[in-house]
């Protein structure tokens, strides 16, 4: 709820119901997740995204603000998983397929972790990442990096010698579509696309690529904003040069 450019955003209204709302639901609709989880913050500010929890049964687990890969760390101990899928809570176009299709590619191969999102094809907003709870383990241990603590993975995928990485690749490059929300204007482009296309639906990518063809002028509310603003901030924190294509 302290988003430092969208304070409240997880729990904006969209079509009517919470923004949270909309991304538990469409998580919930993907074949390969067996429990979702809501992993907030132990501050009070948070006590709402709690309350949400609580009303619709959703299982919630709360833990440090900043270190956010402790978070995670406890969570996954508390409620014993094995794998752990990782979706961020200010993502309400999430699709279900495309869910699926990251989580099948890790349970094909022998993994450690697998992503659509460290080589960017997918519009930003459907980043999906699959990584065994070893992996987890690993990287609460030994990640000391500000960056690598309140990002979650970036020290399992920026170690390929001690991970075993795969990716998912898009059939055709939209990784300049931004579907998240971090800003106003990213809250009034989701606002304008489920009034488009249905406040009740889960509708997919293809539809939106679609009401976006249709309607490009929608695509130019939040053109041209930069993707993971948070994690480049965390990096120059850290005195590290941003990646190129990661960020």
């Amino acid at each position: 709820m302290t988003s430092s450019r969208l304070p409240g955003k997880v729990l904006a209204d969209v079509a009517g119901r919470p923004l949270l709302d909309h991304v538990v639901r469409r998580v919930q609709r993907a074949r390969t997740i067996d429990l979702t989880v809501v992993a907030t913050t132990e501050r009070t500010t948070d006590d709402a995204v709690a309350d949400f929890c609580g009303r619709r049964e959703l299982p919630c687990f709360r833990g440090s603000e900043e270190d956010v890969l402790d978070r995670y760390y406890r969570a996954a101990v508390h409620f014993q998983a094995a794998v752990i899928i990782r979706l961020t809570a200010d993502r309400p176009l999430l699709d279900p397929a495309v869910i699926d299709r990251v989580v099948e590619q890790f349970q094909a191969g022998d993994y450690d972790y697998v992503s659509n999102s460290v080589e960017r094809s997918f519009p930003d907003g459907l980043d999906t990442e699959v990584f065994r709870r070893a992996a987890l383990d690993r990287a609460w241990r030994e990640a000391s990096l500000k960056s690598e603590r309140e990002h979650v993975t970036p020290y399992i995928w920026k170690n390929p010698g001690l991970f075993r990485l795969g990716q998912v690749k898009n059939g055709r490059d939209l990784s300049s579509l931004r579907w998240t929300v971090d800003l106003p204007q990213d809250l009034d482009f989701v606002r304008r696309v489920y009034e488009s296309l249905g406040a009740n639906r889960c509708f997919g990518m293809e539809e939106v690529l679609t009401l976006l063809q249709a309607s490009p002028e929608l695509g130019r509310i939040n053109a041209g904003i930069g993707v993971n603003e948070g994690y480049i901030k965390s990096l120059r924190e850290d005195g590290v040069f941003p990646r190129e294509g990661r960020a």
